[in-house]
């Protein structure tokens, strides 16, 4: 019987890349993450999984040294769009203690992802030094902006997402690929959800729905709350038929007209995120809303994964090109 691979995970956040990489054969050693709510949500979905409730400045690489990849989405304000994009200025920079710790556990790969914003002309120096520093390390890079709906999630949802193996890059590698299929859209992914009250509008509203959705923004601690995202994003869900001012706490019911113009709420935007609806996100109504529209989605993790794999054991054949399930239904 084979030995798994082994994952080390930086801000894991509530464990959309770490269930993803789960999915693809990854063993988690141990998921690094300072929000106390997140580290809930980690600790209810897998009692076994390691986590560590901590900064990645007081985490020691030398102690994981050996693990087979290393992972991580870095937090993304300094390169959004969506906020003032000052770079490596911006104190939530972690990519030089993602280097550190990289140099220290020396992983035989590594997958870090963000913001498309990263892509950008505006940060092409930043990149070109963080390729050069991963160089002096022993590891060659490759990156690309992979969207989420090529991998069955209903969002578009880009993200920058960058490999990078010991050694020279490796040519069996090959970036996952859309699967053909044309993306699922809003009305179909939760319409279940949406009439669970028996809502009379809801056959309705799933016709309005025909799209998928723009990407769900969770917002920092500093700003942002339980709402959908920018004026554009929200007029986007609006033609969707979705209020994104907010979230309820509830689906719309009986006694919600036709008309109404209904909400998602925390589990509906967590199924859009492609998480199983068996995963429970600990905290308030905000706290959980954050920790589903920061993350990154299983989907997309999971198909990264299955490319690293397969070129870390070897395999000369795709990874897998199949259709992902949109969601796991609960038992």
């Amino acid at each position: 019987m084979s030995v798994p691979l082994t994952v080390l995970e930086i801000c894991a956040g509530a464990g959309g890349q770490a269930k993803g990489l789960e999915a693809a054969g990854f063993d988690l050693v141990a998921a690094i993450e300072i929000d106390r709510q997140a580290c809930n949500t980690l600790r209810q979905n897998r009692p076994s999984w390691r986590v560590i409730e901590a900064s990645v400045a007081e985490i020691d690489g030398t102690d994981f040294r050996g693990v087979d990849l290393f992972a991580g989405g870095v937090p993304c304000p300094p390169f959004s769009i969506a906020g003032k994009q000052r770079g490596p200025e911006d104190e939530r920079d972690l990519f030089p203690e993602a280097l550190r710790l990289i140099e220290e556990a020396k992983p035989r790969a590594v997958l870090l992802e963000n913001v498309p914003g990263f892509a950008s002309a505006k940060f092409s120096h930043y990149r070109q030094a963080l390729i050069r520093k991963f160089g002096r390390l022993g590891y060659a890079i490759q990156w690309r902006v992979l969207n989420s709906c090529w991998f069955g999630v209903p969002q578009l949802r880009p993200r920058f997402v960058l490999a990078g193996f010991q050694g020279k890059f490796p040519d069996s590698f090959q970036w996952p690929e859309p699967n053909g299929d044309s993306p699922p859209v809003v009305g179909d992914s939760i319409f279940d959800l949406m009439a669970a009250r028996d809502w009379k509008g809801a056959e309705k509203w799933r016709r309005k729905a025909r799209g998928i959705a723009p990407t769900l923004v969770g917002g920092s601690k500093k700003h942002g709350g339980p709402d959908l995202g920018p004026t554009r994003a929200r007029r986007q869900w609006a033609a969707l038929g979705v209020d994104g001012l907010g979230l309820a706490d509830e689906p719309p019911g009986r006694e919600h007209s036709v008309h109404h113009i209904p909400r998602l709420t925390v589990r509906m935007a967590a199924r859009i995120q492609s998480f199983p609806d068996s995963w429970v996100f600990c905290g308030g109504k905000t706290a959980a809303y954050r920790q589903v529209g920061n993350a990154l989605p299983p989907n997309v993790a999971q198909a990264m994964g299955e490319s690293i794999s397969a070129t870390l054991l070897g395999k000369a054949e795709k990874a897998r090109r199949v259709q992902i399930p949109l969601f796991e239904m609960a038992q």
